[in-house]
């Protein structure tokens, strides 16, 4: 018994450390404490997971607390969920899964720093064309920040205690300075919003939102609202830290931002007649003479803009945004970089139907943004819902693990819906003409997007799952 309890409590700790989608924790570890035979009720607080265990014959009960912090790691999670099935189905015993899993628990991660580096530089290179309207220039310039991004992280984050508190905010003001200030340059060589945007697409809290949706979806109100209230906030700190960035620039270059003055001002029209004013009924308003001034208080509307960056047809064609067929290359391209950042070993026999969701995924975006403007939730949830189908039907047919394939189509999604809701970096333009990034309109769009993946995800799930034999061991999926 001792030997099935420790073996509870190391599971619960691998599947924390290595980002198991958190509302489906609890129901894995009952699973496993009925399979056996263990008296056990579990508590999943964030970070933290009360056991208790109780002894029928003196009428006791132990508690034990496992604290754990991580990341998504698929490659040792689907290792995990290897051995949970082992044990579940009495296939191995617990103290053989105890040692199988504290093996995992001491490995060292998948990739070195220089690896993760350049494949951080793949990821938002990569990204940068496809989601936020980059040019074959701002793709370079996005992946550089990349690769800064990633070193800092596991350099200086995970070394310094300190910096890891102002880790989101520091490198959200660089990426921010660096962009406006090659922004400026004359002839619009590069564009702010597509290198901002994807030059902090991977630490955008996508996956923890979408767990905190998921988590107040499955009744779980506690942790859903402790996770879904700090995704918000640290979504303002990156929405804070990029208009920070650009303001500074402004600060160290005024002309710059006169500029920018300039360009918003020339997207109103004025127009000025003098003549004279007659009524041309019977009222007695007296005619005057003067000049008219008539102002058009709305922007023009100019079809080179794509997300925010200008796009003229007479400029060479690495300025321009890439064309459609590029899309089959760079999809599956940025899936396979995504699952490799995310630690999923490249041989693998899930990596390919994972990209292959994947496509699904933003193949099921693309067709929807066309037809269903302006409705970042709604086009996310129609994503999410092929992501469910495909994920949990392989899940079924192929005997995979549904959650590992799906996860890849699910992160796919979040900058997806953040593009279609107009970019992360999106300029408002005040009364005096100046521009500035609300923080606040990102973490609403994070919101509407985690909402929408969640919807198509459950219910892509009750379609599955609603046929077929009945799921003995708890359900591994979103």
């Amino acid at each position: 018994m001792t030997e099935r309890q420790i073996f509870i409590l190391r599971l619960a700790k691998a599947l924390m450390t290595f980002g198991a989608p958190s509302h489906r924790i609890e129901s894995q570890l009952d699973a496993t404490a009925s399979v056996l035979e263990v008296d056990a009720q579990f508590i999943h607080l964030p970070s933290v997971i009360i056991a208790s265990f109780g002894d029928t014959e003196s009428q006791t009960s132990d508690a034990h607390f496992v604290k754990a912090n991580g990341r998504l790691a698929l490659g040792k999670l689907h290792n995990v969920h290897q051995v949970y099935r082992q044990v579940v189905h009495d296939e191995i015993g617990a103290e053989e899964g105890t040692v199988m899993l504290m093996k995992l628990l001491k490995e060292k991660p998948l990739y070195g720093l220089k690896t993760r580096c350049l494949i951080a530089f793949a990821c938002c290179a990569l990204i940068c064309p496809l989601a936020f309207g980059g040019s074959f220039l701002d793709m370079w310039v996005a992946g550089t920040g990349g690769a800064i991004l990633c070193f800092l992280q596991l350099r200086a984050a995970d070394k310094s205690a300190m910096y890891a508190n102002v880790f989101e905010i520091s490198v959200s003001i660089l990426i921010s300075f660096a962009a406006r200030g090659l922004s400026t340059i004359p002839g619009h060589l590069f564009c702010y919003e597509s290198i901002s945007s994807s030059g902090v697409v991977l630490i955008l809290p996508g996956y923890l939102i979408l767990c905190s949706a998921l988590e107040l979806a499955s009744k779980n109100i506690v942790n859903g609202s402790v996770r879904m209230i700090y995704a918000i906030i640290y979504s303002l700190f990156l929405g804070f830290g990029l208009t920070i960035g650009s303001d500074l620039y402004y600060i160290v270059d005024p002309r710059a931002r006169q500029l920018r003055k300039d360009e918003a001002s020339s997207n109103y029209t004025t127009i000025y007649v003098h003549g004279s004013f007659v009524a041309d009924n019977s009222t007695d308003i007296p005619g005057f003479n003067g000049s008219f001034s008539f102002s058009n208080a709305t922007a023009k509307i100019d079809a080179n803009y794509e997300v925010g960056c200008l796009r003229d047809p007479s400029w060479p064609w690495y300025r321009q945004n890439f064309p459609f067929w590029t899309l089959f290359l760079l999809v599956p391209a940025y899936s396979l970089f995504s699952s490799s950042w995310n630690l999923q070993p490249l041989k693998s026999t899930q990596l390919p139907a994972m990209i292959i969701i994947s496509c699904a995924a933003f193949a099921a975006n693309t067709a929807a943004n066309r037809f269903i403007l302006n409705r970042s939730d709604v086009v996310s949830a129609i994503g999410a819902f092929v992501v469910g189908i495909l994920g949990n039907a392989y899940s079924r047919i192929f005997r995979g693990t549904a959650f590992q394939c799906m996860v890849i189509g699910v992160l796919f999604l979040v900058p997806s819906g953040i593009a279609a809701a107009g970019g992360l970096s999106e300029n408002y333009t005040g009364q005096d003409g100046d521009q500035y990034t609300t923080g606040l309109a990102i973490g609403l769009r994070m919101v509407q997007v985690a909402i929408g993946i969640t919807v198509g995800l459950f219910g892509s799930g009750l379609i599955v799952y609603s046929f077929g034999s009945k799921k003995h061991a708890a359900l591994f999926a979103f």
